[in-house]
């Protein structure tokens, strides 16, 4: 059944949240924030690994790095355009929306636990290759694996952030069950190279998720999104 693994990943993602919350209220304050540098320690490191195993390269007895004008100018061209676009305050706006939606408008930190969640579940190569797979072939393995990730990661930022984590479902269901919907399409485009580019760059941007996470808001990291397209775009450039 194509979406299935979709369905199961938004599902683990409210059953992490769903258990956070009922963990986190019976967790001390200062427990909570050691919950949340340790997560935010996990998520950078699951940011720098990612982008290390695309950027190193060896050969002769020597490491070397590859990608590096492609990252830069990714991230240079992919910020602008997200500043132009202002996404990282529509990010917020849908946030706000649903902060008084699900009556949480007393909940101060709920649209910062929504965003840092969606910008956490929701970028990696997992979930598109994950996504192309399920609607093309019924292959769920990729999104059934993202998901047991998911549950874990938005269980432990749900104890320490709130229950904003938890709805960071509905961004994973709309991206993931789009792409699934639309697999036909991008099975064509979506070439090695183009994959591992956005792996490359979103593994950056998980980087930058964590860096927000353990040092407050530093980086407006939904602005960076374009990146991921230009990421791809930049395999169209000549060698």
């Amino acid at each position: 059944m194509p979406g299935l693994g979709t369905i199961f990943n938004v599902a683990a993602i409210i059953a992490g949240g769903v258990l956070g919350c009922a963990f986190g209220n019976r967790v001390p304050e200062r427990v909570r924030g050691t919950l949340l540098n340790t997560n935010a320690v996990a998520v950078i490191f699951l940011g720098i690994s990612g982008a290390l195993a695309k950027m190193l390269t060896f050969s002769d007895g020597q490491f070397g790095t590859t990608g590096t004008m492609m990252m830069i100018g990714s991230l240079a061209i992919g910020g602008l355009i997200g500043e132009i676009l202002n996404l990282e305050d529509r990010f917020e706006q849908l946030g706000e929306w649903l902060k008084k939606k699900t009556g949480n408008a007393k909940d101060p930190r709920f649209v910062d636990a929504f965003v840092t969640a969606s910008l956490t579940v929701c970028i990696g190569a997992m979930a598109i290759v994950g996504s192309i797979e399920d609607g093309l072939f019924a292959n769920h393995a990729i999104l059934f694996a993202k998901a047991v990730l998911d549950f874990v990661i938005i269980l432990v930022m749900t104890a320490s952030m709130g229950k904003g984590c938890g709805f960071s479902a509905i961004p994973v269901g709309i991206l993931q069950g789009s792409m699934t919907l639309l697999s036909s399409l991008m099975r064509p485009v979506m070439t090695a190279a183009v994959i591992n580019n956005i792996s490359y760059v979103g593994s950056i941007l998980i980087f930058c998720v964590g860096i927000n996470l353990l040092f407050g808001k530093k980086i407006r990291v939904a602005n960076l999104l374009p990146a991921l397209v230009i990421a791809g775009l930049w395999t169209l450039l000549p060698a």
